[in-house]
């Protein structure tokens, strides 16, 4: 017959065993340098559908590609994410809106990438991480002809390319 000392000393070791060998639970399962606190990082994974770990979708100001305000506080956000997972790989996707011909917009979407990568690129992003490509009008993020879904469209969204 076990004593209950012995018993209890069985059950803590059993629990010390088990809770050593769980992977931590940062959203990577266990894979990388930083933690996603509980935000969601999948292979394909993009901004625009907030699957792709930190990284959040940078808007522009129509006709142009600059980065100001807010949009360069979110490639800076995106960059300590970046940083923090030196794993995470990325495609820089440039859209616009409908306004515009195609060629012109798939130049401007082109433009709107380049600057978010190269903004990365000079916040301490290595540039071998970054792609870029632009789809202009293509792929709306929002339906509508009006400033609301336009707004919503002029953007650069992240796509995670390797983990």
């Amino acid at each position: 017959m076990l004593t209950r000392a012995f018993l209890s000393s069985l059950l803590v070791t059993f629990l010390a065993v088990g809770c050593a060998s769980k992977k931590p639970n940062n959203g990577q399962d266990g894979e990388g340098n930083g933690s996603n606190k509980g935000v969601t990082l999948e292979l394909n994974g993009d901004s625009d559908s907030n699957t792709a770990g930190g990284l959040t979708t940078v808007y522009f100001a129509y006709d142009s590609a600059a980065l100001e305000g807010s949009t360069k506080s979110a490639v800076e956000a995106n960059a300590d994410f970046l940083k923090t997972n030196s794993s995470v790989d990325i495609q820089i996707e440039g859209h616009c809106d409908e306004r515009g011909g195609r060629q012109y917009n798939l130049a401007l979407g082109e433009k709107r990438a380049n600057a978010v990568k190269e903004y990365l690129v000079a916040l301490g992003v290595e540039s071998k991480r970054i792609s870029t490509i632009s789809y202009g009008n293509e792929r709306p993020a929002a339906e509508g002809h009006d400033e609301s879904a336009w707004s919503k469209n002029r953007r650069a969204n992240f796509v995670v390319t390797a983990k």
